[in-house]
């Protein structure tokens, strides 16, 4: 298996393509402030992933899933950050919070299957 094929890296990739779309009709102060950090923040969730995922052992490739959750999590906070201060409308609101509680629940699930495998005992 590749990184490539982890639904939990697609969605993220989807996303990303999402929210640069939304800061790349932006004026350049609101790119340049919250915009920019919106994007590195969400970009660093698939990035982490694929990281974690080239890593030898499942207490690395943890290390490196949790760092995309945070990511996540940060990357929510911008978007809350957008709706009040009106840079995204409620229904794109509600459409990209919808995106994020999936990715954040897949995220946990992925993270929680690594920490099986962690945790198994090897013959």
């Amino acid at each position: 298996m590749k990184f490539e094929d982890l639904e939990v890296y697609k969605l993220s990739m989807d996303l990303s393509d999402k929210i640069w779309n939304v800061v790349l009709r932006w004026d350049y102060f609101q790119k340049d402030t919250l915009g920019k950090q919106w994007v590195r923040a969400i970009d660093s969730v698939s990035a982490n992933i694929s990281e974690g995922f080239g890593r030898n052992t499942f207490k690395d490739q943890r290390s490196f899933y949790y760092f995309s959750r945070g990511s996540l999590c940060e990357s929510k906070t911008w978007l809350e950050k957008a709706k009040r201060r009106n840079l995204i409308d409620e229904e794109n609101y509600k459409a990209l919070l919808d995106d994020f509680n999936v990715l954040g629940i897949k995220l946990n699930n992925f993270i929680n299957s690594v920490t099986k495998l962690m945790n198994a005992p090897t013959k």
